[in-house]
């Protein structure tokens, strides 16, 4: 067991943090190779409990206190390292966040930081959406990671599958109970980069894989652009005895469902959704790069949006 790397995840019990947790614990090229050290807030939680028992250092530290921090990272080969702003939906906050787990890595002398990013959609829309600040504030700890100088790559989450069923994409009421309608802000033909974040694990094992090639570079996680048409047209094929069919979603309708609805959010995150989803539609989501090479140094198979939908829980019992 000693004489194994460390890869030490933040947010393990999470979404992306979680796959690469067992990605690391489970995978043949892996396992052999490293331990995983997995980072939460509270260790006596059943999550934390579960992982520690599936052989996983479970430890607690505070992404608001460095110092605990520098401790959760002491002898890790790589690091993992993810924010949530939708906690708090408070940028400044995730920034400072995130030069706390760069700080501490290079305190640490970590080898490897993986640190999960985004775009910079001020700079890239040239001012035109100010306001998509869960991307910017990424963005802005990357460039502080850069200036660091740490052995760091900028894994790059896509467009949540998971975020469409049951929200965006829901039964018609002013239809029958078989009819569906996925309804967004932008036109069908609007390129989305479709990720599963249990495919997390994944990119990651590609990133750690190819150290070399993949270091000071950012790393496209989505396993395909995809229209928003097309994504009506795969759910259409997976249940044949159902009906559905794209809405471009007026601007006023899409804040009132934020604002109103059960999400209830503030005012000023519907602007940033909706601005998110501008960015899509007016300058590409990753402002149209490609996904080709991410592509050409992951071995594993992605999840399709088709074999999503198939398992998703808002679609369940569907023929």
């Amino acid at each position: 067991m000693s004489d194994k790397k460390i890869i030490t995840v933040f947010g393990a019990t999470g979404n992306q943090g979680g796959s690469v947790v067992q990605t690391f614990l489970h995978d043949a090229k892996l396992k052999d190779e490293w331990s995983v050290r997995g980072v939460t807030r509270d260790v006596s939680k059943d999550s934390s409990k579960k992982l520690a028992a599936q052989g996983v250092d479970v430890v607690s530290a505070d992404l608001n206190d460095k110092a605990s921090i520098v401790e959760a990272l002491k002898g890790s080969y790589a690091v993992f390292a993810v924010t949530n702003y939708w906690e708090k939906m408070d940028d400044k906050l995730e920034v400072q966040q995130g030069k706390n787990l760069a700080d501490a890595a290079k305190e640490a002398n970590v080898k490897f930081l993986i640190w999960s990013s985004l775009y910079n959609v001020h700079k890239l829309s040239k001012g035109a959406l100010p306001h998509v600040y869960h991307f910017d504030s990424k963005a802005t700890v990357e460039e502080y990671i850069r200036e660091l100088g740490i052995p760091a790559a900028f894994f790059m989450p896509g467009f949540y599958m998971s975020n469409l069923p049951g929200g965006s994409f829901r039964k018609s009421p002013e239809h029958d109970d078989n009819t569906w309608t996925l309804g967004l802000p932008f036109p069908g033909s609007t390129q989305i980069p479709v990720y599963h974040p249990g495919d997390t694990g994944k990119y990651v094992k590609a990133m750690v894989l190819n150290q070399d090639a993949v270091r000071g570079q950012r790393f496209l996680a989505a396993t395909a652009y995809a229209t928003a048409d097309e994504l009506v047209a795969d759910f259409q094929q997976a249940f044949p005895a159902q009906t559905a069919r794209y809405a471009e979603v007026p601007k006023d309708a899409f804040f009132a469902a934020l604002t109103q609805g059960p999400a209830g959010l503030p005012e000023f995150a519907a602007v940033e959704l909706y601005e998110n989803m501008r960015l899509m539609s007016d300058f590409g989501y990753y402002g149209g790069d490609s996904l080709d090479w991410t592509h050409g140094l992951i071995e594993d198979p992605l999840t399709t949006w088709r074999q999503f939908v198939e398992t998703a829980s808002a679609f369940a019992g569907l023929k």
